[in-house]
């Protein structure tokens, strides 16, 4: 059992200190969480030396509260301390910080420079959480440290926080700590994290506004036909005309109806539906097939595979760099891809390489792979692997820069076209009835012209 001294913040805003004993420094921060307490420094007993450290926002001076206070008391309830609603505010924000996009990017790009600096884990992790100022991200990132000071990867305990770290970011760091090339995985992680920003950041401009537009007509058009529709139809009746609106409109109107008649129906039917695709999804085959439509889908299934396999040669090239047999190295690199087809070609492809035929052939027989990746890696089996993974990996990042380049240009063309339907819909259904009825060419019928 070792010592530790340990600072947290209690709901009421107050500081507590204290000395206890626990097997470990990731234990003891859980439960302090578990109690209540949010850590803001656990410190070993002759592990870390002392120092002086800056105070940090909303934490009053810890010898004024140690001198009308004890820690026990604080953890009763029975010592309370007056705090401005200002910081009763900030405390709560900050317990319930949401960690973003931004915030992971942030870290991982200070991370990368603090190890190319030559800082070890240990050093580096301690620096960037004196310096994070989310506190959810805090505690996680003293949940990672603990870890490896009790000698554990850092993956490891990214995997506990899978909500926060994406499936991918965590397989490349576990990479980079396997290889021996963390601080290339960082940078890796730095792009990934960086591109797929810019990915979603595309598409949601070109969706969002489309999208938009579509519920829009949607509604216009709904409420068009129980609204519009039925008025034209009380003045056509009001002056005695004999003309009706176009069989479209009318359609479309008792269609409408009988939806909302009988809602149940259309509802029962979409949640099966729904149902049934997420058991199905669920079962081995489901899922298989999934995420094979998930490479062969229109528009984005080509980028999918090209992003999944760039991700991996990359991986393997780390591997193979510090002296890992290719076996190996795919072994370890395949987790980078969480898809069961992809992962389906790599457990064939180290089959193959047991039994002594090619480890390119699964990836070459899929047809999803292009002829030219193949071919470069053929040649690299003959020649330099590694020197030959470096150019596939400057092509791979050509071809997926051109694939989304194509996505951008085709997207909103689609996207469009989709709008413009619903609009000629909405035009035939409910603009076509109100222009016939401010031409008036019913007055006609009704004067028996």
């Amino acid at each position: 059992m070792a010592e530790y001294v340990y600072k947290a913040v209690t709901d009421k805003g107050l500081v507590v200190k204290n000395k206890v004993e626990d097997t470990s420094k990731q234990s003891l921060i859980k439960r302090l969480k578990n109690n209540g307490l949010m850590p803001i420094q656990v410190v070993q007993v002759g592990y870390m030396g002392k120092g002086v450290k800056k105070k940090k926002k909303n934490v009053s001076n810890m010898d004024e509260i140690m001198q009308t206070a004890n820690s026990s008391a604080i953890l009763n309830g029975t010592a309370k301390k007056e705090i401005s609603w200002v910081e009763k505010v900030n405390l709560k924000l900050a317990a319930t910080e949401q960690i973003t996009n931004r915030d992971l990017v942030v870290f991982t790009q200070n991370f990368y420079l603090l190890k190319k600096a030559n800082f070890n884990n240990i050093h580096a992790l301690s620096t960037i959480i004196e310096s994070t100022e989310n506190l959810s991200l805090r505690g996680i990132l003293e949940d990672i440290l603990a870890g490896v000071q009790g000698g554990d990867y850092m993956y490891t305990t990214m995997e506990y926080y899978s909500n926060v770290f994406p499936y991918i970011y965590i397989n490349m760091i576990k990479v980079g700590e396997l290889s021996g090339s963390l601080t290339k995985s960082l940078q890796q992680a730095v792009r990934y994290l960086d591109n797929s920003n810019d990915i979603t950041s595309k598409v949601k401009k070109i969706v969002i506004p489309s999208v938009l537009q579509l519920i829009g007509l949607i509604i216009m058009l709904v409420v068009g036909t129980l609204v519009a529709v039925p008025a034209i139809q009380r003045v056509y009746d009001a002056v005695g005309s004999k003309d009706e609106i176009n069989p479209i409109t009318l359609a479309f109107q008792s269609f409408i109806i009988a939806l909302l008649e009988h809602w149940y129906i259309p509802t029962f039917i979409i949640l099966g539906i729904v149902v049934g695709i997420i058991f199905y999804i669920n079962t081995p085959k489901g899922k298989y097939n999934f995420h094979y439509f998930k490479y062969t889908m229109p528009i984005f299934g080509k980028l999918i595979y090209s992003l999944d396999f760039s991700r991996f040669i990359k991986a393997m090239l780390l591997n193979l760099d510090n002296g890992m047999r290719i076996q190996d190295a795919i072994e370890v690199s395949k987790n980078v891809v969480h898809n069961y087809v992809f992962l389906s070609m790599t457990e064939t492809a180290i089959n193959n390489i047991l039994i002594g035929q090619s480890w390119i052939e699964p990836f070459e027989r899929s047809g999803l792979t292009s002829p030219m990746i193949t071919e470069m890696l053929k040649i690299g089996m003959q020649t330099d692997l590694s020197e030959m993974m470096q150019k596939l990996v400057e092509y791979m990042e050509m071809d997926i820069n051109n694939a989304l380049e194509k996505i951008m240009k085709v997207m909103p063309q689609l996207m469009y076209s989709i709008v413009g339907v619903f609009i000629i819909f909405f035009v035939l259904v409910v603009l076509v009835p109100l222009l016939e009825v401010y031409m008036g060419n019913f007055l006609f019928s009704a004067a028996g012209v």
